[in-house]
């Protein structure tokens, strides 16, 4: 699979449910899952139905941009990560509190230094310069 939106995540973008501006935007790095872009909706589903476990996540991102409807970002580390299995995926969700009902935005599984395998050091994520950053609407 390559990097892609899920399906109700842009429609919560154009029903306003979804701010890149103004919300809590975090990034889970996971291992194990089977995406499903056009039903998975909540973090949840990653770890339910997707078959997935979280790694690590990210602190709420900062410096977020939406020039000509591009998101972007500061970049972000995940400081000391537990050593385990390779980690595939970098999943972006609005942070609501809950797994439930924190939907999600986008999956990322291409990219410089994915897969990664953790071994206790800190994972920085690094967003591609190009012209479509973390993702385009």
């Amino acid at each position: 699979m390559a990097n892609t939106l899920y399906d109700k995540g842009r429609e919560k973008f154009l029903t306003g449910a979804l701010s890149w501006s103004s919300d809590n935007i975090k990034v889970y790095l996971v291992r194990g899952y089977t995406p499903n872009t056009s039903t998975h909706e909540f973090v949840s589903d990653v770890t339910g139905g997707g078959g997935g476990t979280i790694v690590a996540t990210s602190a709420n991102l900062s410096s977020k941009t939406t020039t000509a409807g591009v998101a972007d970002a500061a970049d972000e580390t995940y400081s000391s990560v537990s050593a385990g299995a390779s980690c595939a995926h970098l999943v972006i969700a609005k942070d609501t509190g809950s797994a439930a009902t924190s939907p999600l935005i986008g999956y990322i599984d291409t990219g410089t230094g994915l897969p990664v395998t953790p071994n206790g050091a800190d994972i920085a994520i690094v967003w591609d310069s190009g012209s479509n950053k973390i993702f385009k609407l």
